[in-house]
C-alpha cells in the first residue's frame, strides 16, 4: 500500500509536551464500528466504556535510561541503545556515527566506556560496555529517559521524565520507549475496574528505539520493520482463553501489547505462550486473531502505528477519528490523550 494514504496534517501545538495530571484525568477517543458516533470522554470513563468479564493486557516492561552522550576523541557521539543482545552488548542508534570505527572506545559520563564492536546494515552499532558492573548501573548513571523525538526537541529532558515515563505496571526492564497508553492508568482507575468486573493480565515487550524510526519507503511492502523480544507466559495465555471462551473481550493497552498477542496467536485464534522476538508489521487488510479492542494514544503521521489502527478499524474511519480529535483539541504523541478503539 501506499505510504501517502496515511498521511495527515498535525498542528505542532496539538503535540503533549508533559502528561495530564493525574494522569487519569486524560481525555479519551471513543472509536465504535464504522458508523457509530465518536464520543468524547476521559480515560477514568474507561469501566463505564467496558463490559463485566472484558480483560485489559498491559505490558510491564520498564524504560531504561537508555540515551547517553559521549566522545570519541574530540567527536561528540550520541547513542540510543534499542535492542540488549547480551549482559554486555546492546545494539544502538548512533548520532554521529561516521565518526565511528570499529574497535573505537566511546566515553560517557561518570566513567561509563563502550567499544564500538560492529556497525549493521541500518546504521545501528553494537556497543560492548567496558567492565563488570551491570549495564542497567551504568545506565543509572550516565544515561537519561529516551524521550521521543518529538518532544526531546522541544524542551530538555528532565527529573519529571523519570516518572513520568514510566508506567504503573513498569517491572521488567529493557524498554528504551514506554507502552504509553498504560501511562494514563492510576490505583484508583484500577479500583473502578475491579469494581466493574474488568479483568486484566500482563505481558512483557521491550519497545524498542526504532518504534520511533520514520516510514521512509513510499511502498508499505517495502518497510523493514525493527524485532522487539517478548514474553507472555503460559498462565497469562490460559487465562486470556478462558475469558474469551466466556464471552469477554481482550482488550490491549497499547500497540505493543497488541504485537505480542498477535504474534503469539495462530489462526485458531488459540493465544499460545511465546518468548522471543517479534518483528510483525500490521497494515490494512490483516485480520486480528487475539484482540478484540485497543487502548492507545494517537500516533504519527505515515507511522506504522496509525497504519496498524487504520487496520484495526478502517483507513477511512481512523481518518475521520483523527480529524475529529485535531479539531477537538485533543493531545497528541506519548504524553498525549488516549483513544478506545472497539471494532
Amino acid at each position: 500500500m501506499r505510504v501517502d494514504l496515511f498521511d495527515f496534517v498535525l498542528p505542532p501545538e496539538r503535540i503533549a509536551l508533559r502528561p495530564a495530571r493525574p494522569r487519569d484525568a486524560a481525555r479519551m477517543l471513543v472509536v465504535r464500528g464504522d458508523i457509530a458516533p465518536f464520543g468524547d470522554c476521559t480515560v477514568r470513563d474507561l469501566p463505564a466504556q467496558l463490559r463485566r468479564g472484558d480483560v485489559l493486557v498491559f505490558n510491564d516492561t520498564r524504560v531504561i535510561p537508555a540515551q547517553l552522550e559521549g566522545r570519541r576523541g574530540d567527536a561528540r557521539i550520541g547513542a540510543t541503545l534499542h535492542k540488549r543482545i547480551d549482559l554486555r552488548r546492546w545494539q544502538a542508534f548512533i548520532r554521529n556515527g561516521k565518526r565511528l570505527r570499529v574497535g573505537d572506545v566511546v566515553q560517557f559520563a561518570r566513567d561509563v566506556a563502550a567499544i564500538a564492536e560492529a556497525r549493521h546494515d541500518d546504521g545501528s552499532w553494537t556497543l560492548a560496555f567496558v567492565g563488570d558492573e551491570p549495564v542497567e548501573v551504568l545506565l543509572e548513571r550516565a544515561g537519561t529517559m529516551p524521550l521521543p523525538p518529538y518532544i526531546a526537541g522541544k524542551r530538555p529532558t528532565d527529573e519529571a521524565d523519570r516518572s513520568d515515563y514510566q508506567t504503573m505496571f513498569a517491572r521488567e526492564e529493557g524498554a528504551v520507549a514506554a507502552p504509553t497508553a498504560a501511562l494514563h492508568f492510576t490505583p484508583d482507575l484500577l479500583a473502578a475496574l475491579d469494581e466493574a468486573g474488568i479483568g486484566r493480565e500482563t505481558l512483557t515487550l521491550h519497545v524498542g528505539a526504532g518504534t520511533f524510526l520514520p516510514v521512509k519507503v513510499e511502498d508499505t511492502a517495502e518497510h523493514r520493520m525493527h524485532s522487539e523480544w517478548g514474553r507472555i507466559e503460559p498462565d497469562v495465555a490460559a487465562r486470556l482463553n478462558a475469558a474469551r471462551q466466556a464471552g469477554g473481550r481482550v482488550i490491549a493497552v497499547g500497540t505493543t501489547s497488541l504485537r505480542v498477542l498477535e504474534s503469539a496467536t495462530g489462526d485458531d485464534g488459540i493465544i499460545q505462550p511465546f518468548s522471543g522476538d517479534t518483528d510483525i508489521f500490521i497494515t490494512p487488510g490483516y485480520r486480528f486473531r487475539a484482540i478484540d479492542g485497543l487502548m492507545t494514544n494517537f500516533h504519527l503521521p505515515r507511522s506504522t502505528l496509525f497504519m496498524l489502527v487504520s487496520a484495526l478499524m478502517g483507513m477511512e474511519r481512523m481518518q475521520a477519528a483523527y480529524a475529529h480529535a485535531i479539531a477537538e483539541h485533543y493531545r497528541f504523541y506519548s504524553y498525549g490523550d488516549g483513544s478506545l478503539l472497539l471494532p
